[in-house]
């Protein structure tokens, strides 16, 4: 008896079902890095925090939600720059490029406010 060959889908309907199931997604708003910064037990954020206009108010935002809330698993500080970070990089190339840099800035001025230069 001979091994049988495994026949895998063309790459064709492999891409148009990806891209399916993308759309559906963008149109139903569910993404599931939106329900890890809502519901998540990382931090209790204010409205609009990564779309404050200077770094340090993002900072002092970021600082403010993890100072106050009782759900984040680690010290405030790692939890605000996880946030931050993780908010980058799920943005990927959706984000201007002002306001990367706005962000980035934010973690300098997030170290500052914890003292960790």
């Amino acid at each position: 008896m001979g091994k049988t060959a495994k026949i895998k889908p063309s790459s064709a309907s492999h891409r148009s079902h990806t891209r399916r199931r993308t759309k559906a997604a963008k149109k139903s708003g569910r993404r599931w890095s939106q329900r890890v910064t809502q519901k998540s037990d990382a931090l209790t954020l204010d409205r609009g925090v990564f779309k404050k206009g200077s770094p340090k108010a993002v900072a002092q935002s970021l600082k403010r939600s993890a100072d106050r809330s009782r759900r984040r698993k680690s010290d405030p500080y790692r939890s605000a720059m996880s946030m931050l970070t993780f908010y980058i990089n799920r943005a990927g190339k959706g984000l201007s490029k002002s306001r990367r840099q706005t962000l980035e800035k934010a973690k300098g001025a997030l170290r500052a406010l914890y003292g960790k230069d």
